[in-house]
């Protein structure tokens, strides 16, 4: 199963009233995973992914938001099998061989930013939007800049696809990761000549 496909049954689910059934001890934990964008923090709750952030991340999580460090690179220690999985898919993506995830998310915000983050994971791999195209699909687009900032608080980078939302002139707009990070993002997504309609 994508990871499109786990928000937004996630976000469905939350939005009924219902709590994501929890196998592994529900304690947040956190690791810290270098990569070509950096050293990314990545979150876990339970046995979900419930966080992604770079480093000098606009909007970090608080510091009682993320649990005990875990250190995933030891290979003398049972490998958390959240984190784990996370760091491999990411590394994988990043090197460009990988295009969706499969892994179970936990993206805490309200209502209105659920739907906004349900509707980044339908972005395909290689597309972009808009925020007005975005506040479109909600029914109103005079709520684009609400939808950009429910984007800018997107606590799961890269694996929610933030980074595929555009300024209507195809100007990259802000990112909670730096325009230089999202620049680079959409550049592996959609390398130069790839297609005649990329925008930025």
């Amino acid at each position: 199963m994508a990871a499109a496909d786990d928000v937004t049954t996630g976000a469905r689910r939350r939005a009924a009233g219902d709590t994501a059934p929890a196998t592994h001890a529900a304690i947040r934990r956190h690791a810290h995973v270098p990569t070509t964008l950096g050293d990314l923090l990545l979150v876990a709750d339970g046995d979900e992914l419930a966080g992604v952030y770079f480093p000098d991340h606009r909007y970090p999580p608080a510091p009682d938001q993320i649990g005990a460090p875990t250190d995933i690179t030891d290979a003398t220690r049972p490998r958390d099998p959240v984190l784990g999985r996370a760091a491999t898919q990411l590394r994988e993506y990043l090197a460009g061989q990988r295009r969706t995830f499969q892994l179970p998310l936990r993206a805490a915000g309200d209502a209105f930013a659920q739907r906004v983050w349900a509707l980044l994971c339908e972005i395909p791999y290689g597309s972009t939007t808009t925020y007005g195209e975005l506040a479109d699909r909600l029914g109103d687009r005079r709520r684009a800049q609400a939808v950009g900032q429910a984007v800018g608080h997107n606590p799961l980078s890269i694996v929610v696809p933030c980074h595929r939302v555009l300024g209507a002139d195809g100007g990259l707009r802000g990112f909670a990761g730096g325009l230089d990070r999202k620049r680079a993002l959409l550049a592996l997504e959609q390398p130069v000549g790839a297609s005649p309609d990329r925008l930025f």
